[in-house]
């Protein structure tokens, strides 16, 4: 099974209380996304690999940790995972970053790529795909799957929030992908929302309805 972390620093959780709030306006959630993705991008890198180089302090010399040079990439959803790259890249200066458009066909109900662009080495790369809401599970799923298809070995998933049931179908897919969550909410509700949830993060982080 998918390794499963919910990210429970009181930082991150007093700022996902205001991005949850109904009374936040675009610019202050914009924020607010921003520096979670920030908060939780610290704990996401926690495992990186480093190695031990030697330094000339002012003082002396002495053998210190630099990470390996493990290439970084950054996979937003679209769109509302827009919102949460350059929270890493602060963190990740160097990282590439590859986007993923999908929507399901209201007919076949399958889903269809409109748009992928990716680094050209993702194979060697630690991917991390981001989304702020992993509500059913399935754009989720298909951007891994979308990943794996083109030679993707390492991935990760970050969300700010959460449902069960999407936490659920990524670890029965991709036993091989760790989960990284601000919150796990309740449930879904009957059109697919997340309960309590934060609303359309698309529709918060851009103004739109």
């Amino acid at each position: 099974m998918s390794n499963l972390y919910i990210l429970d620093h009181p930082l991150i959780q007093h700022k996902i209380t205001y991005i949850r709030d109904v009374n936040t306006g675009t610019k202050q959630f914009r924020e607010l996304v921003n520096e979670v993705s920030m908060l939780m991008g610290f704990e996401i890198t926690r495992n990186l690999p480093v190695k031990t180089t030697e330094v000339k302090t002012p003082v002396t010399t002495c053998e210190s940790q630099v990470l390996t040079g493990k290439k970084i990439g950054i996979i937003p959803i679209l769109r509302a995972g827009l919102g949460m790259v350059d929270g890493l890249l602060e963190l990740l200066p160097a990282a590439k970053v590859g986007h993923i458009g999908l929507y399901r066909d209201p007919e076949t109900l399958q889903p269809v790529e409109y748009y992928i662009k990716l680094p050209t080495d993702i194979q060697e790369r630690i991917l991390i795909v981001v989304d702020p809401m992993l509500a059913t599970g399935g754009s989720a799923n298909d951007a891994i799957d979308s990943l794996k298809k083109r030679g993707a070995k390492s991935i990760k998933l970050m969300c700010l929030v959460a449902a069960p049931e999407g936490v659920k179908l990524i670890q029965e897919n991709h036993p091989d992908v760790d989960i990284y969550l601000g919150a796990l909410d309740e449930s879904l509700d009957e059109d697919g929302y997340i309960v309590p949830g934060l609303g359309d993060a698309g529709d918060r982080l851009f103004g739109t309805k």
